[in-house]
């Protein structure tokens, strides 16, 4: 673009894309741009989004952004179109000052996933200001007898521009005394000097007024006058002379205050007034200068008296007037060039520029946490930085540009071991000695749902009474979960299963929240001894996980059953058995035997029998066993006996409470050989024909043939229903009949039940044996004890096939 001598944009434009460019630098992955400085709101700058190899229509989906260090408004991006253009005015000289590099380092960011861009965009200088004479008038003093080719320092003029357009060209009014002499080096700025072309006659010319022209190498080009009031002197011939035109001094930075920086030395051929020398700064020393260094004006020594910082200047240009007490004064000039050293006085930089949290604990490897950049204001190895992490922990940095970093993820997470990682991030420069900072990350791990509920233990045993009231608790399952919120969140259920022709639903309940089991109905140890079923735990993460607990209850028994005496009649009523004995036995003659079993089991089962004392304390010719149930003689009858005794025996199990049942035994007494005949008069009542003892014999026969085959048909049939119930799964078997077998021991007691005993629909039925084995009491009688003896031989269990049925065959 060309601009007009006021610095404005003429009506003549170069095509754009002259000036601007785009390209990437190889292994570098940053983006280049150039615009001019001044350029017009709306400017095109590139196609940023294309030149990044992004789609228009992700641009606002991933939170397209652009962010700078330096003025953020200067440029901005068209999110339509993904052009990068000039959003505000750019000064080059506000912006970087006098530097011949000057760019806008711009951070491009996007989400989903996290990525980030580095774009620089130089700013190019345009002739946008003109040369400035700082004063607009120069008063310079000539002695009459300066020799030819004597030079005057003159002040020039400043261009804040750069290159081609701060390269300034003087001309001077024509005149025949003076031209111009313009010293300079790679270091230095311009010296212009007044060169002496002619000798000068005061009296024919006092003074001169000449115009001093500067011009820049600009496009248009740029100027700007100052006027040189050159008056002629006469006397003071010899100007003070300094050893040499440029002195050097290298200060490093941390230099205190009041340093010495350097003792100038000018003589002056002149004698007296006129040899004394004053030594101070030059007109054009920046105020800067002034700031810092301070001279003597008697000795010539350059003082330091404020802080140098290299990081802010780094060469200082300072010109020192010598200037002798003649009349007219006589001025020479040198030039002290003052280079900052760099010293390692500025730690690192760690910022954090964008975050991506918190992390899921399943986050795949190489996921961007952080961008984090460093920095360092030093130069050299002082401002070369290395960036490291605190040690064990699963993430790591990658170098994505130069001071730029990404901190990923490394290793696998698992949130229930550690939930949260403070990444401490140390920045170290390369200076000695060495300069460090670090930044903090806190990097949360967000919880998955990877842990599925915990029980204690697989498996549960839990007793219970029966005759439970309904709803009663019987038990309460607790599952930890190691996840966090929703995830660690567990509700309980029932495993449905089958128990018989029943739902275990019917049985027991379980509360969702609390895992509290309940029972829904009385338990019965008779109908069911086991419950064994699983409650489920699930969490509420998604997808859900769970587990399984099994629980065994054991339905404890409680003495709710009377005894039952076998073939008699119904618990808990009077039960008359009538027996016929003649009066020759002797003692031990076994005139019976009650049968009697409990429903319930263990102790409560265990029965006793007990013969109640005859009335009127008479004394009793019979006795029952404690536990056989056999009523024998306990002496020889004889003619005093009654011919008809009434037996009361009462049947006890061993609960809590006793329950009991009573049977009453009446015992004819006859006299020796009327016995069968009275026996088969009873049997067939007074009215009916007498029978003979043969007769009774084939009846007991028939009676044994009937008993025989009803057993043969009841195991056909047991065998089958077994068969039946074992390929049912989840149906509980049915229970066996209870068999109870007496012996002086105690009393053998098994029970196979007859509900259902294990709801688990698994494994065969168990069977119940228990023996009862009380001590004998130490009153226990003679006769008592050898009822026991007697009856030894006749106290055995048969137990036939699976049935396990008890026979006994009494002679």
């Amino acid at each position: 673009m060309l601009f007009t001598r006021e610095g404005g944009l003429t009506a003549r434009s170069l095509p754009l894309s002259l000036l601007l460019f785009a390209a990437w630098q190889a292994g570098s992955g940053q983006l280049h741009y150039s615009v001019p400085e001044e350029a017009k709101h709306g400017t095109f700058v590139g196609r940023i989004a294309q030149d990044l190899g992004l789609e228009l229509a992700e641009l606002v989906p991933r939170l397209f952004r652009v962010a700078s260090k330096e003025r953020g408004d200067l440029l901005e991006v068209n999110l339509q179109n993904g052009i990068l253009f000039v959003n505000s005015r750019i000064d080059r000289e506000e912006l970087c000052g006098r530097s011949a590099e000057c760019s806008i380092h711009l951070e491009v960011i996007v989400d989903r996933p996290l990525q980030v861009f580095h774009v620089e965009v130089k700013v190019e200088d345009i002739n946008d200001n003109p040369p400035v004479f700082r004063g607009r008038e120069q008063r310079i003093f000539i002695p009459e007898n300066r020799q030819l080719d004597s030079r005057f320092p003159i002040e020039g003029a400043a261009d804040s521009d750069i290159g081609a357009n701060a390269l300034l060209t003087y001309t001077l009014s024509p005149n025949d005394y003076f031209s111009l002499d313009v010293q300079g080096s790679d270091e230095l700025s311009k010296s212009l000097l007044l060169r002496l072309r002619k000798s000068l006659d005061r009296e024919e010319t006092p003074e001169f007024r000449l115009l001093l022209r500067a011009t820049d190498g600009g496009k248009p080009e740029l100027e700007d006058t100052a006027h040189l009031l050159i008056s002629v002197l006469d006397v003071n011939d010899n100007p003070p002379m300094f050893d040499q035109a440029l002195y050097r001094v290298h200060l490093l930075e941390t230099t205190v205050n009041g340093t010495s920086v350097i003792t100038l030395n000018a003589s002056d051929a002149d004698g007296g007034v006129n040899g004394e020398v004053v030594f101070s700064f030059g007109n054009d020393v920046s105020p800067n200068i002034q700031e810092k260094f301070k001279i003597d004006p008697s000795s010539g020594e350059i003082r330091l008296i404020d802080n140098l910082d290299y990081e802010e200047t780094k060469l200082y240009e300072i010109q020192v007037k010598a200037v002798d007490k003649g009349s007219p004064a006589m001025s020479n000039h040198c030039k002290v060039l003052v280079k900052v050293l760099d010293v390692n006085d500025n730690g690192p930089e760690v910022a954090i520029t964008s975050l991506s949290l918190p992390i899921r604990e399943d986050a795949p490897f190489s996921t961007v946490i952080a961008v984090i950049s460093v920095s360092d204001l030093d130069s050299g190895v002082n401002g070369e930085v290395t960036c490291s992490l605190s040690h064990h922990i699963p993430f790591k940095l990658m170098s994505t540009f130069k001071n730029y970093y990404s901190l990923v993820l490394d290793s696998a997470l698992d949130r229930e071991t550690l939930s949260n990682y403070e990444v401490v991030v140390t920045a170290r420069d390369g200076g000695s000695p060495s300069l460090s900072a670090s930044a903090t990350v806190s990097v949360e791990v967000a919880d998955v749902n990877d842990n599925a509920p915990v029980f204690a233990q697989p498996e549960y045993t839990v007793f219970v009474k029966e005759n439970n009231p309904p709803g009663s608790h019987i038990f309460t399952v607790c599952a930890r979960d190691a996840d966090a919120q929703e995830n660690a969140l567990v509700s309980y259920s029932l495993v449905e299963w089958r128990v018989g022709e029943r739902a275990l639903s019917s049985y027991v309940s379980v509360h969702a929240e609390s895992g509290k089991v309940f029972a829904l109905q009385p338990l019965d140890h008779e109908e069911l001894e086991l419950l064994q079923f699983q409650v489920s735990a699930r969490d509420s993460g998604v997808p859900s996980l769970g587990s399984n607990v099994t629980l065994q209850v054991f339905v404890l028994d409680e003495n709710d059953n009377a005894p039952v005496l076998l073939g008699l009649g119904a618990s808990g009523t009077s039960n008359m058995v009538n027996e016929l004995v003649s009066r020759s036995v002797g003692a031990g003659h076994v005139v019976t035997k009650l049968r009697a079993v409990d429903a319930d089991s263990g102790y409560n089962a265990w029965l006793s029998y007990e013969l109640q004392p005859a009335e009127g304390g008479a004394r009793n010719p019979f006795r029952v066993g404690l536990y056989t149930g056999e009523i024998s003689t306990t002496r020889a009858l004889d003619e005093s006996d009654a011919s008809r005794q009434l037996l009361l025996v009462l049947v006890k199990d061993h609960g809590e409470p006793v329950l009991t049942a009573t049977a009453t035994v009446l015992v004819s007494l006859v006299e020796s050989g009327q016995a069968p005949q009275a026996s088969l008069r009873a049997l067939a009542g007074d009215s009916g024909p007498e029978v003979t003892l043969i007769d009774i014999n084939i009846y007991l026969i028939i009676a044994i043939c009937a008993v025989s085959s009803l057993l043969v048909l009841t195991l056909l049939l047991y065998m089958a229903l077994r068969c039946s119930t074992v390929t049912t799964k989840g149906v509980g078997r049915p229970g066996k009949p209870t068999l109870v077998c007496s012996s002086e021991v105690g009393s053998w007691s098994y029970s196979q039940q007859r509900g259902q005993r294990v709801c688990s629909g698994e494994g065969a039925p168990k069977t119940d044996l228990m023996a009862f084995s009380p001590g004998l009491s130490p009153g226990l009688g003679t006769s008592e004890g050898n009822e026991h003896a007697e009856a030894n031989s006749d106290r055995s269990c048969n137990v036939s096939l699976n049935l396990r049925f008890g026979f006994r065959f009494l002679s």
